[in-house]
């Protein structure tokens, strides 16, 4: 018998662009990612989420696609419903590979995608796996996707109501933060985005969590330069980690980019996705930070300027399933299957310290969800 255990790797290059206005002023920068055989334009099919439909941007982009001389724009834009409901059913995907078919596609064709975070995870998957990979380009049209899912190798729909269960890892070709596209964005999902940027900054970069508690109620308003730079700096701090961390496709046991995530996914299904992804996420980091200050000395007044810094972004602190806590806390052992081998949850010790956690303590993250209760009703009075 003779084994052969041979190391390799894989070289990718990952492209982020941050552009002004790509349907408009900023569409060469598109233009520049796509390569082609010298005398046959690629071919591109455009999908949008319909909350972007007959929109300015969306029509500037199509309007741009269709006259370029670069591409072959394959079929008029094909609409994506957006939010959450793209990933719940197989339907989308199946559309998708039917569209991917009829107009012939290939490796060498390109994808390009603008939506919100889900519509982006049902059209990268259905990229991925056709003809196990078709080039795909990201306009990340929400703040949680700018600052976060957009620059991720991650693509998925939900299957027996579990999030993101049916998936694959897939580094996508491009991927555009563009400024102009924001401006579609309804308060409520650009207040709810921004709770990635709390997130990562607490696990990365302490100053960077200071200056948005510094920033919040101007960034609740949308305060131009400060919104840029908050979202600009979540991205690159989570696309440092997916580059450079040593486990883009998640092969070790900890995945610390999923901090306050255990109970999120679970809270979403819970309230038939009602709960935006980003609204579920601050509720898990608030309530992941006061369990953090309990067991492993996170100090006890900064967990609560966490939970004071959610409120004034403008995100909730409480849901109604919260009440019913067991049902909660069955997030803890999806997660671990999700991840697969022991349970591994990442909590912290201080802002840019994190550690990897094997057990919960019921009890005490109860009493934590019974603290968090307390704390979203004196926001609330």
């Amino acid at each position: 018998m003779t084994d052969h255990d041979i190391s390799f790797e894989v070289k990718f290059v990952h492209r982020l662009r941050q552009t002004d206005d790509v349907s408009q002023g900023d569409f060469s920068v598109l233009e520049d990612v796509l390569l082609g055989e010298q005398s046959t334009p690629p071919k591109v099919l455009f999908c949008l989420d319909s909350n972007l439909e007959n929109g300015a941007f969306a029509n500037g982009l199509f309007h741009r696609l269709q006259t370029s001389e670069r591409l072959r724009l394959v079929r008029e834009p094909m609409i994506i419903p957006g939010g959450e409901s793209c990933k719940n059913s197989e339907h989308t995907l199946r559309d998708l590979l039917a569209a991917i078919n009829s107009h012939d596609l290939d490796r060498r064709s390109y994808i390009v995608v603008a939506g919100g975070g889900a519509v982006l995870d049902a059209v990268g998957f259905a990229a991925a796996i056709a003809h196990r990979g078709i080039r795909l380009i990201r306009l990340p049209s929400t703040t949680l996707a700018q600052a976060d899912s957009g620059v991720g190798v991650k693509n998925a729909i939900n299957y027996f109501d579990k999030k993101n269960w049916i998936g694959t890892f897939a580094v996508p070709w491009a991927v555009f933060n563009d400024t102009a596209i924001l401006r579609t964005l309804p308060d409520r999902d650009f207040r709810s985005g921004l709770t990635e940027a709390v997130k990562v900054a607490l696990l990365k970069d302490a100053a960077f969590f200071d200056f948005l508690r510094k920033s919040a109620s101007k960034l609740r308003r949308r305060a131009a330069d400060v919104s840029k730079e908050a979202i600009a700096r979540s991205c690159q701090l989570h696309l440092d980690h997916i580059t450079a961390g040593g486990d883009p496709f998640e092969a070790l046991e900890a995945r610390p980019l999923d901090f306050g995530h255990w109970s999120a996914h679970r809270m979403e299904p819970m309230t038939n996705y009602a709960l935006r992804h980003g609204e579920a996420v601050g509720i898990g980091v608030a309530l992941d930070t006061l369990y953090s200050a309990r067991k492993f000395g996170f100090p006890q007044p900064l967990a609560h300027a966490v939970c004071q810094t959610l409120a004034d972004l403008g995100t909730p602190l409480w849901c109604d399933q919260l009440n019913s806590p067991d049902n909660v806390l069955q997030g803890l052992e999806e997660f671990r299957q999700h991840l697969g081998g022991r349970l591994t949850v990442t909590m912290l010790k201080n802002p840019g310290e994190a550690i990897n956690v094997h057990e919960i303590d019921i009890e005490v993250m109860k009493s934590c969800i019974g603290e968090l209760r307390d704390i979203a009703e004196r926001e609330t009075a």
